[in-house]
C-alpha cells in the first residue's frame, strides 16, 4: 500500500503545536500531573516534554524527547483532571472485570482510564496489532511509541491520500480481526483514530477498547466495522457489513 500527506495538513502538523504549548500546559499540567512528569524525567523515561501533538476534551498527547527511545522521541498522554468528558465513558469501563470497584471520583476514575489504556496497549502488543508500543503509565500519564518521522508526527488516515484504499482497507481489518481474537473490540475506530505510520495504519485511542464479554460489545464491533466500510466505500473500496463481520469473528 502507499499513502501521501495532503500539503494543505502539513502547517498545522508542524508550527501550531508551538503555538499552542503555553495554553494547552496551563490547563493540563496540574500540581499532581507535574509530579508525574517529574518521575519519568528522574526516571530517564523522558528527557523533555516538547510539544503538543494531539488534544482533545479527555487527553492531551504530547511529543516528549527520550534518547533511550526507537528515532529519540515518545509520546506522552496525559488525561485531564479537570474535564467532564469521562462522565459519558463509564459505559465503556463497567463490565470489564479488570477493572472492579471502579469508584465514581473524578480522579480515580481518570486513573483507571489511563491503566486500562496501558493494558489494552499491551494487548495490542502482544497481538500483533498494528498500534504503539506501551512503554509505561503512571497515574493518569501513558507513555507510549511516537509514530512520527523525524521527529514530526505522522498524520491521522483522515487527513492523507491512500495511493492503495483496497491494499490499506486489508490492513485495518487485519488488526481489527487480530485484536478480536485477542479479546478486544476497539469500539471507537475510525479514520480519526488511525495513524498512518510507514505507510501502515496505526490504531490509536484504545482506552475505550473492551472485552468480548462486555454487553455492549457487539454493537461498538458493528459500529467499527460501518464507519470504517463507509469511510473506504467514499474511496472505492467496498465490502458487505456482515461478510466482514462474519469474518472478523471467525
Amino acid at each position: 500500500m502507499s499513502m501521501k500527506l495532503s500539503k494543505k495538513k502539513r502547517p498545522s502538523r508542524e508550527e501550531k503545536p508551538f503555538k499552542a504549548l503555553p495554553k494547552i500546559a496551563e490547563k493540563v499540567f496540574d500540581d499532581k500531573t507535574v509530579e508525574v512528569l517529574v518521575h519519568l524525567l528522574n526516571k530517564g523515561t523522558i528527557k523533555s516534554v516538547d510539544y503538543p501533538i494531539a488534544m482533545g476534551k479527555e487527553a492531551v498527547v504530547f511529543r516528549c524527547t527520550a534518547p533511550r527511545a526507537p528515532g529519540g522521541f515518545v509520546a506522552a498522554k496525559v488525561y485531564r483532571y479537570e474535564t467532564t468528558a469521562f462522565r459519558s465513558f463509564r459505559r465503556y469501563m463497567e463490565g470489564d472485570a479488570r477493572f472492579t470497584g471502579m469508584r465514581n471520583q473524578l480522579r480515580p476514575m481518570i486513573r483507571e482510564w489511563a491503566r486500562k489504556e496501558y493494558a489494552n496497549l499491551r494487548v495490542c502488543e502482544a497481538a500483533g496489532v498494528l498500534a504503539p508500543k506501551p512503554i509505561a503509565q503512571r497515574e493518569n500519564v501513558v507513555i507510549m511509541q511516537f509514530l512520527g518521522e523525524g521527529g514530526v508526527p505522522c498524520a491521522k488516515l483522515v487527513d492523507v491520500v491512500v495511493a492503495d484504499p483496497a491494499g490499506t482497507l486489508d490492513a485495518v481489518l487485519d488488526s481489527m480481526k487480530k485484536m478480536y481474537k485477542a479479546g478486544l473490540v476497539h469500539a471507537d475506530l475510525s479514520a480519526y483514530n488511525i495513524i498512518v505510520y510507514k505507510d501502515k495504519p496505526y490504531f490509536i485511542d484504545v482506552s475505550q477498547s473492551v472485552l468480548l464479554n462486555h454487553p455492549l460489545a457487539r454493537e461498538f464491533l458493528e459500529r467499527d466495522v460501518e464507519n470504517i466500510l463507509k469511510f473506504f466505500g467514499k474511496l472505492g473500496a467496498k465490502k458487505e457489513k456482515e461478510e466482514v463481520l462474519e469474518w472478523i469473528r471467525k
